[in-house]
């Protein structure tokens, strides 16, 4: 199958080199294509080599992506959707099977008239694997690879045929969601990354220097996980009163095996893949400042937590720990909030687009 991968980052590689593996003709789309090697190394968490793929493209044209690609992989962070959008529309065709890594930020609203040509357009709830580059274009790490994968398209009617073909490239089971709002209010980074953003940087002012780096994952606590559990539950609410089939948007609390504070701490500090992640930060003079233009930022909030917040309002559901999270994240990013996502569609055509 002609395949493209739009984006050359940590997942962008892992699925080209998976990919490759299985055969597939594979294009990588990417800013930086001269610096692709011919061969792409997947290795594991000792830097043991788990195998070598060979034999792909790489190109900045996104044309040449695109051509003839069956199977487009849109790999790169929410907010560079709408941009994505118009650069790929001219390209776009109806027999084109769109997947989008991880699903959420919006994509349904964002590449709605690629669904009105004709095309499908899927999404996974979560990746199937964590990657992390060791050597851009060279090599990447797969970490923490999913047991199962849990996907949605629109039209719906396509998700079986979508899981099929994930299955062969992935092998790993997939579970067909009965709807793609199961992606889009899985609670995972819109709800993860930016409670724990707010927790560390509650006190945060321009000109304030933090001493060190903090590890996002390894030093998580307590009062992280109280507001976690808090807007997760004020997203079960929000699922319990949409009149769609919303079973498998699973609590944190029943994905992570942990119902109380102290569970939901112990667990995510423990889990291995994610030990050695630094927060979003860069350094500055005399020390460490929070990083802005990182996705964790951007793309989580402006097109993770807003869109929760959107349909919530939507819908008429009292969200107050989200809108503290918003609120605090627009007083300290205004511009990053000003290019946030906005809902704009009626309650009775946003469930209509889930019943394609």
């Amino acid at each position: 199958m002609k395949t493209a991968v739009i984006g050359g980052g940590n997942i962008g590689t892992l699925l080209a080199a998976e990919m490759l593996r299985k055969g597939h003709e594979v294009t990588v789309y990417t800013s930086r294509p001269g610096e692709w090697k011919e061969e792409i190394s997947v290795l594991d968490a000792s830097d043991a080599v788990l195998w070598r793929a060979k034999t792909y493209r790489a190109t900045d044209q996104i044309g040449e992506a695109l051509q003839s690609a069956a199977l487009v992989f849109i790999t790169m962070p929410a907010q560079m959707f709408p941009a994505l959008a118009q650069l790929m529309e001219p390209y776009i065709r109806k027999d084109m099977m769109l997947g989008v890594v991880p699903g959420s930020g919006g994509a349904e609203f964002i590449f709605s008239d690629w669904i009105k040509k004709g095309s499908t357009l899927f999404g996974f709830q979560r990746v199937h694997s964590i990657a992390r580059i060791r050597k851009y274009g060279e090599a990447v790490y797969m970490l923490g690879r999913k047991p199962e994968l849990y996907l949605a398209s629109i039209p719906s009617s396509q998700t079986a045929a979508v899981a099929s073909i994930m299955e062969s490239i992935f092998d790993l089971p997939c579970i067909c969601l009965p709807n793609y709002l199961s992606v889009t209010l899985t609670p995972s980074n819109p709800i993860l990354h930016t409670t724990r953003l707010y927790r560390l940087f509650a006190d945060y002012k321009p000109g304030m220097v933090y001493a060190d780096n903090y590890l996002f994952y390894k030093e998580w606590d307590d009062e992280s996980s109280q507001l976690l559990i808090d807007c997760d539950q004020e997203l079960q609410r929000l699922c319990s009163v949409i009149p769609l089939d919303l079973k498998h948007v699973k609590s944190l609390r029943e994905h992570y095996e942990s119902d109380s504070v102290s569970a939901m701490t112990r667990k995510i500090r423990s889990i291995e893949a994610f030990q050695s992640l630094r927060s979003p930060m860069k350094k500055a003079a005399g020390g460490w400042v929070p990083d802005f233009e990182s996705r964790y930022f951007v793309a989580d909030f402006s097109y993770g937590l807003k869109i929760l917040k959107e349909i919530a309002m939507l819908f008429d559901v009292p969200v107050p720990h989200m809108t503290r999270v918003w609120d605090w994240y627009r007083s300290v990013d205004v511009k990053g909030a000003e290019h946030s996502f906005e809902l704009d569609m009626k309650k009775e055509d946003l469930i209509a687009l889930y019943s394609l």
